[in-house]
């Protein structure tokens, strides 16, 4: 398409993937019903899932997944030096992910108890903000299609880009949900920030924080909450680890 004769310019995007299940990725490559809505405004040069085409000449790089080998460190310092923009994308590039929890276990011990005898090259777990500088993060397991697609056209357009920096539970409220605490389950939904359409209360499981810390979060008021119903400090500092998202007021409670 054209406006007043000139063809305009495509944003290139490169998606890549590191120490992860690749299902951001698969969230956006199944976005069928506004893909082709979504594509028009960008030209992806480089997206394992969607194409076998591998170029280098992005602007935006999108990466998923946590860094976990020293090969992977090397790989996302080159994307960071063709990139414009890097967007971490999901709770294993924001925070370490699920794949975090290895590291409160000694290297050794994880690696034996996974894969045996056979040599595996693995490290200590990192976040891609830990490696390299990020533009921004777009935390959740997995990501929102519509939150990344929106965010993405924001940038493209030049908008201001807007994350959620209330609770779940304020969505949880607009959805007239029962309130999973109620049921008896640790719901990390009062500390933990908006965007996903409190899914997992909605399905009457408690939230379990994959999009990090709401602005303002009252940590200690949730601990006496929830340990008020009977859930032991210690079976609630483990929900907290799960995506290494709270790991600061882990810190300081410590």
């Amino acid at each position: 398409m054209k406006y007043l004769g000139i063809k305009p310019q495509k944003i290139r995007v490169g998606v890549f993937d590191f120490t992860g299940c690749e299902g951001c990725q698969l969230q956006l490559a199944n976005k069928e019903d506004s893909l082709l809505d979504f594509l028009s405004l960008l030209e992806v040069v480089n997206f394992r899932e969607v194409s076998s085409h591998r170029g280098q000449d992005y602007d935006i790089a999108l990466v998923e997944g946590s860094i976990s080998r020293d090969d992977e460190i090397e790989r996302l310092k080159d994307i960071r030096a063709q990139a414009k923009v890097l967007v971490a994308i999901g709770s294993c590039a924001c925070f370490g992910g699920v794949n975090n929890l290895k590291n409160h276990y000694p290297l050794k011990d994880v690696v034996k108890e996974v894969y045996g005898d056979r040599h595996i090259e693995t490290s200590e777990v990192k976040r891609v903000g830990d490696v390299v500088k990020v533009d921004m993060q777009i935390p959740g397991c997995p990501v929102s299609k519509s939150e990344v697609e929106n965010i993405i056209v924001s940038i493209v357009t030049g908008a201001e880009v807007k994350i959620p920096k209330y609770p779940v539970c304020v969505e949880c409220k607009q959805k007239l949900n029962t309130c999973v605490v109620d049921l008896g389950e640790i719901c990390l939904g009062p500390i933990t920030r908006a965007g996903c359409g409190a899914v997992c209360p909605t399905g009457k499981v408690g939230c379990l924080g994959c999009r990090g810390p709401a602005e303002d979060a009252n940590y200690d008021s949730l601990m006496e909450i929830l340990q008020a119903k009977g859930h032991s400090k210690a079976a609630i500092e483990e929900r907290l680890r799960f995506f290494n998202a709270f790991s600061g007021e882990l810190k300081n409670e410590s």
